[in-house]
């Protein structure tokens, strides 16, 4: 694991994680255009990591197709593609780090129960405390909870600007081992970027509301804190964000630079309408700059954020 505090070199490393259930989509392609063109611009490296922890939704063969399609695509990364499947040895480290400090603590709790809480934050009810003192007589325990201490969790984004709250206000003890056996996600993707030595992190800004959970579990751990960046997300129609779940459209890989054009616009890059499409990599080296790319979360504009 990387060593507390300290990143090797260079000085800037980015990444891109995809999770592997379904094929590479618009939304996806944000990300992943957005974090590559913006590691090439401070001349960094730039990795790619399968996020593949959700076993039941996630598909050798779609991490393979996402693969692909990022080659056909013009991407170029460095080293092998990391899978999270395969670094259990990794969290469980780490989880165990904490549990020795008594940092975390056993919970009996179905989400089906939490749903009923009358507690509610910024993403969804918050957690009463049921268990944190132990068990309820007869229950069995089920997920793994990080204690959190009520403290302002701030950071300055790079597109979104000063972002941050109270973790143990706004989400309460949180989930870092599932129910279900896997590490949670907020475990994972901290230890993966501190032992991948990750310096910035360029992501759909509907990760901006788990930074500060990231933040405080870097802090606990001991790690250094990357540098972040969320870029708007994409929605449908409905107003809902592009996903496989809402039935997201496959990129297209023979269509490569329109839809390279399509990202690049959204993020506030128009190309010249005549660049011939074997340049529009290169025009966007030379031209990409985070300061243009639009603040707002989404198409609708909406933010359920503390601000300071």
């Amino acid at each position: 694991m990387a060593q507390p505090g300290r990143f090797p070199s260079p000085a800037y490393r980015g990444r891109f994680a995809p999770s592997p259930t379904g094929p590479l989509h618009f939304g996806s392609l944000i990300a992943a255009v957005g974090s590559y063109l913006e590691a090439r611009r401070h001349d960094g490296e730039w990795l790619v990591r399968i996020e593949d922890l959700d076993g039941p939704r996630c598909k050798p063969a779609w991490a393979g197709n996402i693969l692909r399609t990022l080659e056909a695509f013009g991407f170029e990364w460095q080293g092998k593609p990391v899978y999270q499947s395969q670094r259990d040895a990794l969290y469980l480290n780490a989880l165990d780090s904490l549990e020795k400090r008594g940092m975390t603590y056993v919970c009996a709790c179905s989400r089906s129960e939490l749903a009923d809480s009358s507690l509610h934050g910024i993403e969804g009810p918050i957690y009463p405390g049921t268990c944190r003192n132990g068990l309820p007589a007869g229950r069995a325990a089920r997920a793994i909870r990080l204690r959190t201490e009520s403290r302002r969790i701030a950071f300055t984004d790079a597109i979104q600007g000063e972002i941050g709250h109270d973790v143990a206000q706004a989400i309460s003890d949180f989930v870092i081992r599932r129910a279900d056996g896997p590490v949670a996600y907020q475990l994972a993707v901290v230890v993966d970027d501190a032992e991948q030595g990750i310096t910035h992190v360029v992501r759909g800004a509907d990760l901006l509301l788990s930074t500060p959970r990231q933040i405080y579990l870097q802090e606990l751990l001991g790690f250094g804190t990357p540098r972040y960046a969320h870029l708007p997300i994409a929605v449908n129609a409905a107003g809902e964000k592009l996903s496989k779940q809402t039935a997201a459209l496959a990129v297209d890989a023979e269509r490569a630079a329109q839809w390279l054009a399509a990202v690049l616009r959204f993020l506030g890059h128009a190309p010249p309408s005549n660049l011939p499409s074997q340049d529009l990599w290169k025009w966007s080296f030379e031209h990409w700059n985070a300061t243009l790319v639009p603040q707002l979360i989404s198409a609708s504009g909406e933010t359920l954020l503390a601000r300071k």
